[in-house]
Order: structure tokens, then C-alpha cells, then sequence
């Protein structure tokens, strides 16, 4: 059988941290890799000051919700998508207890008419020094 996927490289979303694609398409289907808030062609991740040693001194997870959502957003557009179009995003949080009220508060803004389904985990640590992360499942 022959691979109906194919991957999508966005040039206007911050590049990923590994060898995977921003996206790949399968079928009518559009699946993101994890996306999180960092900022394209610099290390910058909004909302975060980091000590000498590359640890988090401080972060702002309203800064940090507000980019990772416009990352989406910009991936989905360029893999011919939409916002509109997300069926399932699955939400990884470093910090349960400190950032889950204000991330809900942001999400309904994003998504104050027919939000997809959703899960929030929280985790230990992500990849860079970021304390949310989404994985994305849309259709096209």
C-alpha cells in the first residue's frame, strides 16, 4: 500500500528541537508534532527569563499560552488548515496547581465557539525551558 502522508515544514514556525516534521497529513487528517511557545530563528521563548546555567528564573505562562497558540495557528495555515479545524489537542503543563486556571481562562478566549476536544497533563519537564506544550489533531 502506498503512503498517502505527507510532511509539512512550516518556514514561519519555530523550528523544531529534533528531526520531525512540524505536521504530517494523512488522508483528510492533519496531525501536529508538539508545539510549543518559542519564537522562530532565536532561542527566545516569550515570557521566560533563564539564569547563566540555562535554568527557568522566572516565566509567564500567559506570555507563554498566547505564543504557543499563535505557533498553532501558524502551522495549521500553512499545512492549509484552520484553527476552526482542530478536533483534539492534548495540553502538557509543567506546573498543574500554578498555571492550569489561567491557561483555561486563555483557552476559552481561543476558543469561545465549538472547541475541540481536550486533555491537560501535567509533566515534570519538557524539552527547553518551556512550561506548556500542545499536540494537535485537525482535519483538512
Amino acid at each position: 500500500m502506498e503512503d498517502q502522508s505527507h510532511s509539512i515544514h512550516s518556514q514561519k514556525a519555530p523550528e523544531p528541537v529534533g528531526l520531525y516534521p512540524h505536521a504530517r497529513k494523512v488522508g483528510n487528517l492533519l496531525f501536529l508534532s508538539g508545539v510549543g511557545p518559542r519564537e522562530r530563528n532565536t532561542e527566545k521563548i516569550p515570557g521566560v527569563e533563564l539564569g547563566a546555567g540555562g535554568e527557568i528564573i522566572s516565566y509567564d505562562i500567559e506570555s507563554q499560552c498566547h505564543s504557543v497558540f499563535n505557533n498553532v495557528r501558524t502551522i495549521l495555515e500553512d499545512a492549509g488548515s484552520s484553527w476552526d479545524k482542530l478536533v483534539d489537542v492534548t495540553v502538557f503543563l509543567t506546573n498543574m496547581k500554578d498555571d492550569f486556571p489561567i491557561y483555561n481562562r486563555i483557552w476559552a478566549e481561543y476558543f469561545s465557539e465549538n472547541p475541540p476536544c481536550r486533555t491537560t497533563i501535567e509533566i515534570n519537564c519538557l524539552p527547553t525551558p518551556i512550561a506548556i506544550e500542545l499536540k494537535c489533531i485537525a482535519t483538512l
